[in-house]
C-alpha cells in the first residue's frame, strides 16, 4: 500500500464502530471483530488499537476485558478529528460478486461520498447486496485511514439517477463512443472551486442511444473518454475517480 500520510500509523489495529466515542467511554465489540481481535491478531487486555465511527474522528482506546466474554475497549484520547466530507458522488451500474467488492472498496478509497447504484437498460445486474455493500465500505476505510464513511444508497433507475438534484452538482459521464481527446482539458474547461462532483460508470454492455441522448441534454454534464482502449467497468471506475480527483478534487490540496 503506497501510504500518501506518512505520518499515519498503519501498524496498529483499526476498528470501525457505530457507537459514539469519547475519552474515558468503555465500547463493547461484537462476534465478528472479537474473532478478528483475539483469534486473528492474537490482541490481548492493554493492547492498543484505533477506534473511528465515521462521526467523531478516530480515538485511542486499549483492550481492557478479553476472556471468554466479547471483549471491550477504554478510549482513551482523540488522535484525529472527523474532516470536513467530501461531496463527490460516484453513480454505476451494479457488476457481479468479486468485481462489485472491488469497484466499492476503490470508490471508498478515492475519495466516493456517496455510492449510487443505477439500473440502465445493458445493466446485467438488478439485485444489488446493500448489506455486502456496506461491509466493504466499512473494510476500505480501516484498512486505509479514512474517517467519512460514504453512503450507501438504494439502486434506482438511470432516469432518476441523472436528474438534477437541484444546486449545479457537475455529471462526469464516461462513454465508449465519446471521440478519445484530452479528458483532463475537458475535465480542467468545467472546473470552479467548490462545485459539487458526481462521475457515472455505466454497464459493460454501455448506455443505450436514448441514455447517452438524455445525459447530453442534462445541464453540468460533461462526456469524456478514458484513452482509445476498452476497459472494464471496474478499471473504468478507478481511473475516473482518479481523472476527476486530480482534475477537479481534493487531489489539488484545496
Amino acid at each position: 500500500m503506497i501510504n500518501a500520510m506518512p505520518h499515519y500509523d498503519f501498524r496498529t489495529p483499526r476498528v470501525y464502530l457505530a457507537a459514539p466515542l469519547a475519552a474515558g467511554v468503555t465500547v463493547p465489540f461484537d462476534h465478528a471483530q472479537a474473532n478478528y481481535l483475539l483469534n486473528v491478531l492474537r490482541l490481548k487486555p492493554g493492547d492498543e488499537l484505533l477506534l473511528f465511527n465515521g462521526r467523531d474522528g478516530e480515538w485511542l482506546a486499549r483492550i481492557v476485558s478479553a476472556g471468554k466474554r466479547l471483549p471491550t475497549a477504554v478510549i482513551d484520547e482523540c488522535l484525529r478529528e472527523q474532516p470536513r466530507p467530501s461531496d463527490l458522488h460516484f453513480l454505476f451500474a451494479p457488476l457481479k460478486h468479486a468485481r462489485l467488492d472491488y469497484l466499492v472498496q476503490k470508490a471508498v478509497e478515492m475519495g466516493a461520498a456517496r455510492l449510487q447504484p443505477v439500473i440502465t437498460r445493458h445493466t446485467q445486474v438488478a439485485r444489488v447486496n446493500l448489506d455486502r455493500m456496506r461491509a466493504n465500505v466499512i473494510e476500505a476505510a480501516q484498512q486505509c485511514g479514512i474517517l467519512t464513511m460514504p453512503e450507501v444508497a438504494e439502486p434506482v433507475p438511470f432516469k432518476t439517477a441523472i436528474e438534477p438534484a437541484g444546486g449545479d452538482r457537475l455529471l462526469v459521464f464516461c462513454d465508449e463512443d465519446a471521440e478519445v481527446k484530452d479528458p483532463v482539458a475537458a475535465l480542467a474547461a468545467a472546473a470552479r472551486a467548490g462545485r459539487p462532483l458526481a462521475v457515472l460508470i455505466g454497464p459493460e454492455g454501455g448506455f443505450a442511444g436514448d441514455e447517452r441522448e438524455a445525459l447530453l441534454q442534462r445541464p453540468n454534464v460533461v462526456r469524456i473518454a478514458l484513452g482509445p482502449r476498452i476497459l472494464r467497468a471496474d478499471t473504468a471506475a478507478v481511473a475516473a475517480l482518479a481523472l476527476v480527483q486530480a482534475v477537479l478534487g481534493d487531489w489539488r490540496g484545496n
